[in-house]
């Protein structure tokens, strides 16, 4: 006789779709951020996450997704087959996780969160630590060549800081999440080098390292490279030139990237893969074409198109500040209009300090978040930053990036520049208004 088989009920309670695992996961755990590894790691064990390839982790205040797109772009150009987890995303959660350059799709999501709650039991996790968790499963199950991570936030207690990294790189040290990481560039160093492993390459790209991140990637025997000492850049307006330890790479195409900050980021790529050449040999064919045919949403993206309208996600005083310096290398623009949203946590002042007398007509917004800055309190810190309205010089405020945006270009003349900056979400919203067509 044939026996219908029983759902089983935990199954059944499970969402179907995307969609409504995010939501679900959106709400069922009590903070946003809740930082330490325990429960991370308990998850993880009985996941069995383990990954057969060597792993590149990328931690820094700024350069992160530039660094991240460079190695993807240059290690496929060499024929691996790349797995990439970066965040956030813009418009769709699968921008978060890539295999061989495409996004995953909806179906290996929902099994990766399926998974994953199998072996939760009891342990409350995180937004950010589930799908974690769950794009590791996804990267840990598909055969690859080398996975790149990149970290969240800080280092030492960010869920991406259960796995073990084969090469570990910190682009950038500078002031950001002051209530998590410190307020100090030496304690921010010391939470970013706690991805550095005992006798595994541990990267700096910063300048100036902090003396604490030096210190703990001493104390724990990680082989430490530094730029200015272990790698270095030079170059002219045509080419650059790599060197590091026992590598030199010359006449190389400038990333297309753009932004003056895009050399150290390469170099701490170049000096990656020159850790992993005997495992990931790559050529300097293949190094060319993945600086020039690299892409990345975002990050002083400048869009085809009158007026001309740049996109970046800049939104801590360092990266305002470089920011600030690419758009001095743009050439003239009559006007300059600026959306911008911010997160109520960021040094809101330092980052509109960096584009005093840059900026004709604020268009400042808020943002779907509850821990976004509302756009009365950006208003009150742009007036108090010096900023007088005149005849030349307006600020308006708006509900949504996407309402601010349509004010700008509806002002904007096809011989000015419109800045859309600051959160992610500023970005998005933008994004998603210019895919809809608005």
């Amino acid at each position: 006789m044939n026996t219908i088989p029983v759902a089983n009920p935990a199954e059944q309670s499970l969402p179907r779709n995307l969609a409504t695992w995010l939501a679900l996961l959106e709400k069922r755990h009590v903070s946003e951020i809740d930082m330490g590894l325990e429960r991370v790691a308990a998850v993880k064990q009985r996941s069995d996450i383990r990954f057969k390839c060597p792993v590149i982790m990328v931690a820094g205040t700024n350069g992160k997704g530039s660094t991240c797109a460079m190695l993807e772009s240059i290690l496929m150009q060499a024929g691996y087959r790349v797995g990439l987890y970066s965040k956030p995303h813009f418009l769709d959660f699968n921008e978060r996780v890539r295999i061989a350059g495409v996004p995953v799709n909806d179906e290996v999501l929902v099994a990766a969160f399926n998974a994953i709650e199998g072996v939760r039991e009891n342990t409350s996790l995180s937004y950010f630590e589930f799908t974690t968790l769950a794009i590791c499963h996804v990267l840990a199950q598909t055969p690859l060549d080398v996975v790149i991570l990149e970290v969240g936030l800080g280092g030492r207690l960010d869920a991406v800081n259960v796995i073990d990294a084969d090469v570990a790189i910190v682009t950038s040290v500078d002031i950001d999440h002051v209530d998590y990481l410190g307020d100090t560039r030496e304690k921010i160093g010391f939470e970013k080098a706690g991805i550095f492993r005992a006798n595994k390459v541990a990267i700096c790209s910063d300048p100036h390292a902090p003396q604490s991140l030096i210190d703990h990637a001493e104390k724990i025997g990680a082989d430490l490279r530094l730029f200015g000492r272990d790698f270095n850049y030079n170059g002219d307006k045509q080419q650059w030139n790599f060197a590091g330890r026992t590598q030199r790479r010359h006449a190389l195409a400038y990333p297309s990237l753009r932004g003056a900050n895009q050399l150290l980021n390469a170099s701490a790529v170049l000096a990656a893969l020159e850790a992993l050449k005997e495992v990931l040999p790559v050529g300097a064919q293949e190094v060319r074409s993945g600086l020039v045919m690299v892409e990345l949403p975002g990050r002083f993206q400048v869009m085809p198109g009158r007026p001309t309208v740049v996109l970046d996600v800049a939104h801590n005083p360092h990266a305002a500040a470089a920011l600030s310096q690419n758009l001095d290398n743009m050439g003239f623009h009559a006007y300059t209009f600026a959306v911008f949203g911010s997160m109520l946590d960021k040094d809101i002042d330092g980052v509109i300090a960096q584009f005093h007398n840059k900026i004709d007509h604020w268009c400042v917004t808020a943002l779907p978040l509850p821990r976004a800055a509302s756009h009365q309190h950006l208003a009150e810190r742009v007036l108090a930053s010096g900023f007088t309205p005149d005849a030349e010089h307006s600020l308006q405020e708006f509900e949504t990036p996407e309402d601010a945006y349509a004010f700008a270009l509806s002002k904007a003349g096809e011989n000015d520049r419109i800045l859309v900056f600051g959160s992610f979400l500023t970005v998005a919203g933008v994004m998603r208004a210019r895919r809809q067509g608005n």
